[in-house]
């Protein structure tokens, strides 16, 4: 079943644990965090880059509210940029911008794409847990679980989407681990190339 879907890429955060560096301008093996982020969801019907980031034209961007506000706050925000109510694809691929394996990811994760009786798809990692910011989901379920927030709202990803009907997807060959330290840079170097930020 070919999945028709729109696209939310995260590319907000502080990158304290690598010294405040802005991560989605990273560059592996002498590509951008952000660009690889972005051809790994070439197929998309339309894209938003949440966070303040250079994209190229043709890509949505915005910014969540508050600023460094977490997962929640750019996935909310990056629905409203793709236009409420207005058109949404049935699916979002929602998609961390640090990934270096993201092409390979998400290629595996549409591969085997969501049933009609499911709220979304996760890659998982070897130890089984679901990778909340390599999904796809219905984006109707989303919009109820941002509705249902509460007050003060949910920050945390998994609090948002553990009440869906999701089915974990083996990772296949695919590399799941982000780049997120120092010591996750120099894995990645090893695998990739330099890493230069």
């Amino acid at each position: 079943m070919a999945v028709i879907f729109d696209a939310v890429v995260l590319a907000g955060g502080r990158g304290s644990r690598l010294g405040g560096i802005d991560k989605p301008a990273v560059r592996i093996g002498g590509r951008r965090l952000l660009d690889i982020a972005l051809s790994a969801v070439a197929g998309a019907r339309r894209v938003v880059v949440v966070g303040d980031a250079d994209v190229p034209s043709g890509v949505l961007r915005t910014r969540e509210d508050p600023p460094f506000g977490g997962p929640v706050a750019a996935l909310d925000a990056g629905l409203a940029a793709l236009g409420r109510a207005h058109g949404q694809a049935p699916w979002t691929l929602v998609l961390a911008a640090d990934l270096p394996d993201a092409e390979a990811a998400v290629a595996t994760l549409l591969a085997s794409p969501p049933s009609d009786d499911e709220d979304g798809a996760c890659l998982v990692d070897d130890d089984g847990r679901l990778q909340w910011l390599l999904g796809c989901y219905r984006t109707a379920a989303l919009e109820r679980r941002l509705g249902e927030r509460g007050d003060p709202p949910l920050t945390a990803m998994h609090r948002l989407l553990a009440p869906l009907r999701l089915r974990g997807v083996a990772r296949g060959a695919a590399v799941v681990d982000d780049l997120d330290t120092p010591e996750d840079a120099a894995r990645w170097a090893g695998r990739r190339g330099a890493v230069e930020w």
